[in-house]
């Protein structure tokens, strides 16, 4: 069973979704079942890749690592989310670019996620 916001990876075409709307069966691409990606809160290596939430005016700013994330060609974060009151909001971002969007919205708290091509998926504490 899968549970609303969920991110599942198809580790043979790479594929990447995020569950909209729950359901009781398995999630299955290219003949195999999806992976569920964990959302790791815990750095394990040097390159940083928790998410780390400001509160701007207008909304939040969140910026990949206490450090900023490399942004290479073979090495990036691909996507920002905040969930925030209701809402998923996401920027996607492209080697080259700084690892931060801000995102306008009125609530009050947010919860941030980013994706890395390389060491998956990350969320904020």
């Amino acid at each position: 069973m899968t549970a609303l916001g969920q991110v599942y990876k198809c580790n043979i075409c790479g594929n990447i979704v995020e569950v909209l709307h729950t359901g009781a069966g398995t999630l299955v691409c290219c003949g195999k079942p999806m992976v569920l990606l964990a959302e790791n809160t815990v750095e394990a290596s040097k390159e940083k890749h928790i998410p780390v939430i400001t509160r701007v005016e207008g909304g939040f700013k969140v910026t990949v690592g206490s450090v900023p994330h490399p942004m290479e060609e073979s090495h990036y974060i691909e996507w920002i989310e905040l969930l925030a009151g209701g809402q998923i909001l996401r920027q996607h971002l492209k080697p080259g670019e700084f690892p931060e969007a801000e995102f306008s919205t009125k609530a009050e708290t947010a919860l941030a996620r980013a994706y890395c091509n390389l060491h998956g998926h990350w969320r904020s504490e």
